[in-house]
């Protein structure tokens, strides 16, 4: 779909990504995009372009989602570190998760992308279970530059888009889409988990059943809650004793460890995100009175203590 509206772009772009800013670099101030999505099940997929230059940021945090963007013609610059930024031509892919950083990105006149929004939640829950466990923010919190020309991340994106053009609706929502989707989420972990130097360990053999997976998103939904193993295996439909087996046999772990970690990965990311103005806020939201008990486990979990969280996100 074609437009020179800047209102019905952003309309557009706010709902296949998410609330952002954007600005037109330079003189040309009329747009000449092109605008076009579709479905992998819950992953979007779209092709964009402004048809200026822009300079695009502060991208809505609440949203919760990953920007997986690939330059498929003209040019991109993308924020790392500090004034680090990494230049991009037709075949390069730059990775952020919006809801853990924060990104920017320019781009010239003449360029087209080929992007993806997955939702946070969705490379979570994919990686607890292949892994059996939930990559902390040493992940999350990297944005880096993967693929390239010839290599498999391009590949599989071409393999996409091709199966878009054939299936649509069994890509949208369907067995084809469900495996695409989870086809691409674990290529795009394993290497952003390589490019992160972050261990993800040996794939699980076996996929976790449903009961597990519904008792994994409970816990996730409900974890600043404080729920009981019980409230999770009810939610779950089986009985204590059958979810603890299956919690080990399957993601190596148990109900209540695995609560323990959303929990504290939960304090993390309010302390990061500065949506708390102290430990004792952050760690009272997600249910932690006793604050030598808290900063014990949130020391040993993540190598600091958590007001050192706090001090590094005012910076």
């Amino acid at each position: 779909m074609p437009s020179h509206d800047w209102d019905e772009i952003k309309a557009w772009s706010d709902s296949v990504y998410m609330p952002y800013s954007v600005r037109p670099v330079g003189q040309v101030l009329t747009p000449t995009a092109s605008m076009y999505s579709a479905k992998v099940n819950d992953i979007t997929v779209t092709r964009f372009c402004y048809g200026v230059p822009v300079s695009v940021g502060e991208f809505a945090a609440e949203a919760g989602n990953v920007l997986v963007l690939t330059t498929i013609r003209g040019a991109t610059r993308h924020s790392l570190i500090g004034a680090a930024s990494a230049d991009l031509t037709s075949g390069g892919t730059f990775l952020a998760d919006c809801s853990r950083v924060d990104y920017r990105f320019e781009a010239d006149r003449e360029h087209l992308q080929l992007n993806l929004t997955i939702p946070h939640q969705l490379l979570a829950d994919l990686a607890m279970r292949w892994w059996g466990h939930i990559p902390d923010d040493r992940l999350w919190q990297h944005k880096c530059v993967i693929g390239g020309p010839g290599s498999s991340w391009l590949a599989l994106m071409e393999y996409v888009v091709r199966t878009v053009a054939a299936a649509p609706a069994q890509v949208a929502d369907g067995r084809v889409g469900a495996n695409l989707q989870e086809l691409l989420a674990a290529q795009l972990l394993a290497d952003w988990a390589d490019r992160a130097d972050v261990e993800l360990g040996q794939p699980k053999p076996l996929d976790a059943p449903g009961y597990v997976r519904r008792a994994v998103r409970y816990i996730d939904e409900n974890a600043h809650e404080l729920p009981t193993v019980s409230e999770v295996a009810f939610s779950a439909g089986v009985s204590v004793r059958a979810l603890a087996g299956a919690f080990r046999r399957y993601l190596d772990t148990s109900p209540r460890d695995y609560l323990r970690e959303q929990r504290l990965q939960g304090v993390r990311r309010d302390l990061l995100a500065r949506r708390s103005t102290t430990v004792v806020e952050a760690a009272g939201a997600w249910g932690y009175i006793n604050m030598g008990v808290f900063a014990a486990a949130y020391r040993n979990r993540f190598g600091e203590n958590p007001s050192e969280t706090l001090k590094r996100a005012a910076q």
